[in-house]
Protein backbone atom coordinates (compact mmCIF):
# COMPACT_ATOMS: atom_id res chain seq x y z
CA UNK A 1 0.00 0.00 0.00
CA UNK A 2 1.18 3.44 -0.74
CA UNK A 3 1.52 6.34 1.44
CA UNK A 4 -1.53 7.79 -0.09
CA UNK A 5 -3.24 4.88 -0.03
CA UNK A 6 -2.77 4.85 3.75
CA UNK A 7 -3.35 8.81 4.08
CA UNK A 8 -6.54 8.16 2.12
CA UNK A 9 -7.84 4.98 4.17
CA UNK A 10 -6.87 6.53 7.59
CA UNK A 11 -9.69 8.00 10.16
CA UNK A 12 -11.19 11.20 8.60
CA UNK A 13 -13.54 13.57 10.47
CA UNK A 14 -16.25 14.00 7.94
CA UNK A 15 -19.01 16.33 8.67
CA UNK A 16 -22.44 14.82 7.24
CA UNK A 17 -25.53 16.63 6.93
CA UNK A 18 -29.00 15.52 6.68
CA UNK A 19 -28.20 12.73 9.11
CA UNK A 20 -31.34 11.80 11.17
CA UNK A 21 -32.59 9.87 8.13
CA UNK A 22 -32.29 7.95 4.93
CA UNK A 23 -28.50 8.84 3.04
CA UNK A 24 -27.43 10.98 5.98
CA UNK A 25 -27.96 8.04 8.62
CA UNK A 26 -26.64 4.82 6.28
CA UNK A 27 -23.58 7.11 5.62
CA UNK A 28 -23.50 7.71 8.92
CA UNK A 29 -23.18 4.18 9.97
CA UNK A 30 -21.15 3.16 7.30
CA UNK A 31 -18.43 5.90 7.77
CA UNK A 32 -18.46 5.28 11.90
CA UNK A 33 -17.83 1.45 11.00
CA UNK A 34 -14.77 2.60 8.83
CA UNK A 35 -13.45 3.81 11.83
CA UNK A 36 -14.16 7.75 10.77
CA UNK A 37 -15.07 10.69 12.97
CA UNK A 38 -17.83 11.97 11.66
CA UNK A 39 -19.88 15.02 12.88
CA UNK A 40 -23.69 14.54 11.73
CA UNK A 41 -25.92 17.37 11.39
CA UNK A 42 -29.33 17.59 11.37
CA UNK A 43 -32.60 19.18 13.06
CA UNK A 44 -33.76 16.21 14.31
CA UNK A 45 -31.61 16.33 17.55
CA UNK A 46 -33.48 13.09 19.08
CA UNK A 47 -32.65 11.20 16.18
CA UNK A 48 -29.06 11.98 15.79
CA UNK A 49 -29.02 11.07 19.94
CA UNK A 50 -30.57 7.59 19.29
CA UNK A 51 -27.91 6.96 16.17
CA UNK A 52 -25.25 8.04 18.56
CA UNK A 53 -26.18 5.27 21.05
CA UNK A 54 -27.02 2.78 18.97
CA UNK A 55 -23.59 3.42 17.08
CA UNK A 56 -21.94 3.42 20.16
CA UNK A 57 -20.71 -0.37 20.17
CA UNK A 58 -19.53 0.01 17.02
CA UNK A 59 -17.69 2.87 17.03
CA UNK A 60 -16.43 0.93 20.73
CA UNK A 61 -14.97 -1.43 17.99
CA UNK A 62 -13.78 0.54 15.03
CA UNK A 63 -12.02 3.72 16.52
CA UNK A 64 -14.79 5.70 14.79
CA UNK A 65 -17.69 7.95 16.46
CA UNK A 66 -20.24 9.80 15.75
CA UNK A 67 -21.20 13.55 17.40
CA UNK A 68 -24.98 14.70 17.48
CA UNK A 69 -24.81 18.58 16.25
CA UNK A 70 -28.50 20.35 15.56
CA UNK A 71 -28.41 22.14 12.48
CA UNK A 72 -29.92 23.96 9.84
CA UNK A 73 -28.48 24.06 6.62
CA UNK A 74 -30.40 27.45 5.69
CA UNK A 75 -29.15 29.25 8.47
CA UNK A 76 -25.50 30.18 7.41
CA UNK A 77 -24.48 30.86 10.87
CA UNK A 78 -25.39 28.12 12.00
CA UNK A 79 -23.61 26.00 9.70
CA UNK A 80 -20.19 28.42 9.77
CA UNK A 81 -20.08 27.11 13.58
CA UNK A 82 -21.00 23.30 12.72
CA UNK A 83 -17.87 23.59 10.71
CA UNK A 84 -15.61 25.69 13.04
CA UNK A 85 -16.82 23.55 15.95
CA UNK A 86 -15.34 20.32 14.36
CA UNK A 87 -12.17 22.00 13.07
CA UNK A 88 -11.70 23.66 16.76
CA UNK A 89 -12.33 20.14 18.30
CA UNK A 90 -10.03 17.78 16.43
CA UNK A 91 -7.67 19.79 14.60
CA UNK A 92 -9.24 19.37 10.95
CA UNK A 93 -12.02 18.70 8.85
CA UNK A 94 -11.54 16.35 6.27
CA UNK A 95 -14.62 15.92 4.41
CA UNK A 96 -18.06 18.10 4.29
CA UNK A 97 -21.20 15.42 3.32
CA UNK A 98 -23.99 17.80 2.19
CA UNK A 99 -26.71 15.36 2.30
CA UNK A 100 -29.46 17.68 3.45
CA UNK A 101 -32.50 17.87 1.25
CA UNK A 102 -36.26 18.06 0.80
CA UNK A 103 -38.22 16.81 -1.68
CA UNK A 104 -42.06 18.24 -1.72
CA UNK A 105 -42.91 17.59 -5.26
CA UNK A 106 -45.46 18.93 -7.26
CA UNK A 107 -47.08 20.73 -10.45
CA UNK A 108 -46.10 24.11 -11.64
CA UNK A 109 -49.57 25.35 -11.80
CA UNK A 110 -50.50 24.22 -8.40
CA UNK A 111 -48.47 27.13 -7.08
CA UNK A 112 -46.81 25.70 -3.93
CA UNK A 113 -44.70 28.57 -4.02
CA UNK A 114 -43.61 28.15 -0.03
CA UNK A 115 -42.90 24.38 -1.02
CA UNK A 116 -40.53 25.88 -3.74
CA UNK A 117 -38.95 28.47 -1.46
CA UNK A 118 -37.73 25.43 0.65
CA UNK A 119 -36.42 23.18 -1.54
CA UNK A 120 -34.54 26.33 -3.24
CA UNK A 121 -33.34 27.10 0.58
CA UNK A 122 -32.21 23.72 1.76
CA UNK A 123 -31.04 22.06 -1.27
CA UNK A 124 -29.23 25.24 -2.74
CA UNK A 125 -28.67 27.51 -0.18
CA UNK A 126 -27.91 25.02 2.24
CA UNK A 127 -25.17 23.84 -0.26
CA UNK A 128 -23.61 26.87 -0.67
CA UNK A 129 -23.42 27.86 3.14
CA UNK A 130 -21.51 24.58 3.52
CA UNK A 131 -19.29 25.28 0.86
CA UNK A 132 -18.69 28.74 2.22
CA UNK A 133 -18.26 27.31 5.68
CA UNK A 134 -15.60 24.64 4.48
CA UNK A 135 -13.73 26.21 1.61
CA UNK A 136 -11.64 28.76 3.36
CA UNK A 137 -11.04 25.64 6.15
CA UNK A 138 -9.67 23.39 3.50
CA UNK A 139 -7.91 25.95 2.16
CA UNK A 140 -6.00 26.89 4.98
CA UNK A 141 -5.38 23.10 5.94
CA UNK A 142 -3.79 22.41 2.72
CA UNK A 143 -6.52 19.82 1.81
CA UNK A 144 -9.91 18.29 1.74
CA UNK A 145 -12.91 16.59 0.06
CA UNK A 146 -16.47 18.67 -0.95
CA UNK A 147 -19.39 15.57 -1.47
CA UNK A 148 -23.00 16.70 -2.81
CA UNK A 149 -25.43 14.67 -2.93
CA UNK A 150 -27.34 15.35 -5.75
CA UNK A 151 -29.63 13.34 -7.40
CA UNK A 152 -30.38 11.47 -10.97
CA UNK A 153 -32.99 14.62 -11.06
CA UNK A 154 -30.10 16.75 -11.94
CA UNK A 155 -29.77 14.68 -15.26
CA UNK A 156 -33.46 14.40 -16.20
CA UNK A 157 -36.86 16.46 -15.31
CA UNK A 158 -40.25 14.79 -14.82
CA UNK A 159 -43.83 15.51 -14.64
CA UNK A 160 -44.00 17.01 -11.01
CA UNK A 161 -40.38 18.17 -10.43
CA UNK A 162 -39.79 20.61 -12.20
CA UNK A 163 -38.57 22.94 -9.10
CA UNK A 164 -36.66 19.54 -7.66
CA UNK A 165 -34.97 18.97 -10.43
CA UNK A 166 -33.71 22.53 -10.95
CA UNK A 167 -32.32 22.17 -7.35
CA UNK A 168 -30.39 19.56 -8.13
CA UNK A 169 -29.23 20.36 -11.69
CA UNK A 170 -28.36 23.99 -9.45
CA UNK A 171 -26.56 21.27 -7.79
CA UNK A 172 -24.54 19.75 -9.80
CA UNK A 173 -23.45 22.62 -11.47
CA UNK A 174 -22.05 23.99 -8.40
CA UNK A 175 -20.46 21.08 -7.43
CA UNK A 176 -18.47 20.87 -11.15
CA UNK A 177 -17.73 24.98 -11.24
CA UNK A 178 -16.35 24.13 -6.97
CA UNK A 179 -14.31 21.37 -8.57
CA UNK A 180 -12.52 22.73 -11.50
CA UNK A 181 -12.17 26.47 -9.25
CA UNK A 182 -10.23 24.59 -6.32
CA UNK A 183 -6.90 23.84 -6.01
CA UNK A 184 -6.54 19.54 -6.46
CA UNK A 185 -5.73 19.59 -3.11
CA UNK A 186 -9.36 19.77 -2.53
CA UNK A 187 -10.99 17.37 -3.86
CA UNK A 188 -14.94 17.31 -5.16
CA UNK A 189 -17.67 14.56 -6.02
CA UNK A 190 -21.22 14.90 -6.62
CA UNK A 191 -23.29 11.52 -5.59
CA UNK A 192 -26.51 10.94 -7.89
CA UNK A 193 -28.96 8.46 -6.39
CA UNK A 194 -31.86 6.79 -8.38
CA UNK A 195 -34.89 5.66 -5.94
CA UNK A 196 -33.70 5.26 -2.47
CA UNK A 197 -35.56 4.56 0.48
CA UNK A 198 -35.96 7.25 2.49
CA UNK A 199 -38.26 9.71 4.15
CA UNK A 200 -38.27 12.45 1.03
CA UNK A 201 -41.39 11.51 -0.32
CA UNK A 202 -43.30 12.15 2.74
CA UNK A 203 -42.99 15.93 2.35
CA UNK A 204 -45.01 15.47 -0.90
CA UNK A 205 -48.44 17.20 -0.34
CA UNK A 206 -49.76 17.50 -3.43
CA UNK A 207 -52.19 14.29 -4.50
CA UNK A 208 -51.49 13.84 -7.66
CA UNK A 209 -47.61 14.11 -7.26
CA UNK A 210 -47.76 11.69 -4.50
CA UNK A 211 -49.96 9.07 -6.12
CA UNK A 212 -47.24 9.39 -9.43
CA UNK A 213 -44.67 8.96 -6.97
CA UNK A 214 -45.84 5.63 -5.04
CA UNK A 215 -45.41 4.02 -8.90
CA UNK A 216 -41.74 5.95 -9.23
CA UNK A 217 -41.21 4.12 -6.18
CA UNK A 218 -42.31 0.78 -7.33
CA UNK A 219 -38.65 0.13 -7.54
CA UNK A 220 -35.95 1.48 -4.78
CA UNK A 221 -32.72 0.15 -2.75
CA UNK A 222 -32.00 1.14 0.51
CA UNK A 223 -29.87 3.96 1.57
CA UNK A 224 -26.76 1.79 2.36
CA UNK A 225 -25.96 1.38 -1.66
CA UNK A 226 -24.78 5.33 -1.49
CA UNK A 227 -23.04 5.04 1.77
CA UNK A 228 -20.62 2.48 -0.07
CA UNK A 229 -20.57 4.95 -2.55
CA UNK A 230 -19.64 7.87 -0.47
CA UNK A 231 -16.87 5.51 1.61
CA UNK A 232 -15.65 4.25 -1.99
CA UNK A 233 -15.09 8.34 -3.38
CA UNK A 234 -13.15 9.20 0.43
CA UNK A 235 -11.19 6.02 0.65
CA UNK A 236 -9.26 7.13 -2.99
CA UNK A 237 -5.93 8.64 -2.61
CA UNK A 238 -5.34 11.92 -2.59
CA UNK A 239 -4.48 11.97 -6.20
CA UNK A 240 -7.57 10.47 -6.90
CA UNK A 241 -10.71 12.36 -7.56
CA UNK A 242 -14.08 10.43 -8.17
CA UNK A 243 -16.14 13.34 -9.92
CA UNK A 244 -19.42 11.50 -9.85
CA UNK A 245 -21.25 8.72 -9.43
CA UNK A 246 -24.43 8.00 -10.51
CA UNK A 247 -26.41 4.76 -8.36
CA UNK A 248 -29.71 3.45 -8.72
CA UNK A 249 -32.05 0.56 -9.39
CA UNK A 250 -31.23 -2.14 -11.95
CA UNK A 251 -34.73 -1.45 -12.86
CA UNK A 252 -35.11 2.09 -12.95
CA UNK A 253 -33.88 2.85 -16.82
Amino acid sequence: MTTQQAEAMGPKVVLVTGASSGIGEAAAERLVADGHRVVAGARRTDRLDALAERLAPVAARSGGGLDPVGLDVTDPAAVRAYVEGARERYGRVDALVSNAGVMPLSRLDSLLVDEWDRMIDVNVRGLLHGIAAALPVFTAQGGGHFVTVASVGAHEVVPTGAVYCATKFAAWAITEGLRQECDPSVRVTTLSPGVVTSELADSITEPGAAEAMRSFRAHQIGPRAIADALAYALAQPSDVDVNEIVVRPARQR
